[in-house]
């Protein structure tokens, strides 16, 4: 192009196509990358509550909590930072309009201190007295203690949509994505659906009982040793005979255990 020379309508419309081009590109990479990193700082903060669980059992003559209705509750003295309860891929309160699996719980606590987060408990790490049964949870089928056999298939602490569920093997899965209650049955029914929340690309980061952390796939979490009775292929196992058009069409994409 000589001196003084603009550039002409048509090859502005070719400049501006290929920056179009490049940044449709660009944009699903970067989003895949920034969700890489939010799991990778998921991942983190239960490492993090490994070193706390750690703590608890430790200064409680080797025992989990009593109750864990709200767990931050049990173990207040042990953090500070209130950024380690949630996952980051759910940070908006269900109060201010999020919706899961990204959104995030809120409860008030006995002290009227607002409490949330994203992560939850498996209700049968806990170690209420051996006299009474706390909901569904029999007593003879709770993790009271670390000190066990097969630490690294017990879940203690995971994405959830609320605070922590009490599950069974016959438990179904969410009909939706992102639905967490059972349709018309309450929510002690099926809750499993809690933890089999969908923000990590069909996985759900764990931290097992052996403090180690991994993520793991949704059809993945019915194989896992949640109580000490748990049949690990129960109806939704391949090893119990569940077939791939039984999962709700959402999740028939998602990896077989």
């Amino acid at each position: 192009m000589r001196k003084g020379e603009a550039f002409t309508l048509i090859e502005l419309l070719v400049v501006i196509a290929i920056i179009v081009l490049l940044v449709a590109i660009l944009i699903p990479t970067l989003q895949r990358v920034k969700k890489q990193a939010k799991a990778v700082v998921c991942q983190s903060n239960l490492r993090q509550w490994s070193l706390i669980w750690t703590m608890y059992t430790r200064d409680n003559n080797g025992y989990f909590p009593e109750a864990a209705w709200v767990w931050q509750q049990a173990v207040r003295p042990y953090y500070t930072d209130p950024k380690i309860c949630v996952c980051p891929m759910a940070t908006k309160l269900y109060s201010e309009g999020g919706r899961a699996p990204f959104g995030a719980w809120s409860w008030t606590d006995n002290r009227g201190k607002l409490l949330s987060g994203s992560l939850g408990i498996n209700q049968w790490v806990l170690n209420p007295p051996r006299t009474s049964t706390v909901g569904r949870r029999a007593p003879e089928y709770l993790w009271r203690t670390p000190d066990v056999t097969g630490t690294g298939s017990i879940p203690v602490f995971l994405d959830c949509a609320i605070t922590g569920a009490t599950v069974w093997p016959e438990d179904e899965p969410p009909e939706l994505d992102g639905q967490f209650w059972a349709q018309g049955q309450g929510g002690s029914i099926d809750e499993m659906r809690r933890f089999c929340v969908n923000r990590h690309d069909a996985y759900v980061n764990t931290l097992f009982m052996d403090w180690s952390v991994s993520k793991v796939g949704l059809k993945e979490l019915w194989i896992l040793k949640w109580h000490r009775e748990y049949n690990t292929a129960g109806p939704w196992t391949t090893a119990g005979g569940v077939q791939p058009s039984d999962w709700p069409q959402w999740m028939r994409r998602c990896k077989d255990y």
